[in-house]
């Protein structure tokens, strides 16, 4: 094996640090004291990617991207992984690839309830595992809901947007259309009070498109995010049918609640509420538990921290500038 890699394949399958490495460790000053820092537990809390004493492993973040990526191809069959369907083949490529998928979110699921359960006993491993397997059932249930809700989005896209040449096109290319079917799949796991996996799950989208949706967030059918960039929708966030937003928009908190101890009190409702029909410009921020009311049109760059009526248009004062001359009006 040449030398210039770093690790060398032994007999049961693993790899060990090849000569080269092994010499430039036992030169290195303090390597061993590195490793044993990096390992080591800190205020009795473990550093390490397995928790508790039995060591149960956490969610893979790849294996859960992948989990999205194969459920996108399900929701929307021949536009995404397989493209060559028929309508006879179209049964088997579907219910193949559910049958992988939730194999493994099963088990993912089953890792993010380990995550959260405060004992790590043989009898609450069993219960995470029986838990796991009846809310990936009960997942599985949903998806021609959200696949429903998915094509009301696909619709409002092309209806809001006249650059859009096709439905097809705003499945294939919008990054809003993308961020909001992560959305819709996370959000049924967080009915399902599944612990870290949601949030895995919209934290890519986030990451891919810069469309920031807390899986706890309500929205409603027929919902559209225009460019989307810099766009984010807070986790107590209640928003209507057929709600148009476009980029760097921030549907954000005022302020935050503290307990007795200064801590944030969590799961109060401190985020906007958008009714129905509502259209919100670039740029805009609105802050706190206000409602929008059906049909209001928020302008672009607007910072809202009230309630407005239904119907109501809010935009940017206007400029004005004034002269004074010889001293005048100062």
């Amino acid at each position: 094996m040449n030398e210039e890699k770093a690790t060398e394949a032994v007999g049961d399958g693993r790899c060990r640090v090849s000569a080269p490495m092994e010499r430039l460790a036992e030169t290195t000053a303090g390597f061993s004291d590195v490793v044993q820092e990096l390992c080591r537990s800190v205020n009795g809390e473990r550093k390490a990617v397995l928790r508790g004493p039995r060591r149960q492993p956490l969610p893979s973040r790849d294996v859960v991207a992948s989990i999205v990526e194969e459920l996108r191809s399900a929701l929307f069959p021949g536009y995404f992984g397989t493209s060559e369907l028929s309508p006879e083949s179209m049964h088997f490529h579907v219910g193949s690839t559910l049958d992988r998928v939730l194999r493994l979110l099963k088990e993912q699921v089953r890792r993010g309830l380990c995550f959260a359960c405060p004992q790590d006993t043989p009898e609450r491993c069993a219960e995470c595992e029986s838990r796991a397997l009846a809310i990936t059932q009960k997942f599985y249930q949903r998806l021609p809901e959200i696949q429903r809700m998915l094509s009301t989005d696909v619709a409002a896209a092309y209806e809001g947007d006249p650059a859009a040449t096709s439905p097809d096109e705003t499945v294939f290319c919008y990054p809003g259309l993308m961020a909001i079917t992560n959305y819709r799949l996370a959000h049924e796991l967080h009915r399902l009070e599944i612990p870290l996996i949601p949030r895995i799950i919209t934290e890519q989208a986030h990451s891919l498109t810069g469309i920031d949706i807390h899986p706890g967030a309500t929205i409603g059918e027929a919902f559209f995010i225009d460019h989307g960039t810099g766009v984010v929708v807070g986790e107590t966030c209640n928003i209507g049918k057929r709600v148009r937003i476009y980029q760097g928009v921030t549907l954000g908190a005022k302020s935050f609640p503290l307990d007795d101890e200064g801590n944030p009190v969590k799961g109060v409702p401190r985020h906007p509420i958008v009714e129905d029909d509502v259209i919100i410009y670039s740029g805009a921020t609105i802050l706190g538990r206000v409602t929008l009311g059906r049909g209001a049109v928020i302008g672009g760059n607007v910072w809202l921290t009230r309630t407005i009526a239904p119907g109501t248009r809010i935009s940017q004062a206007e400029s004005r500038q004034d002269r004074f001359e010889s001293g005048s009006g100062i």
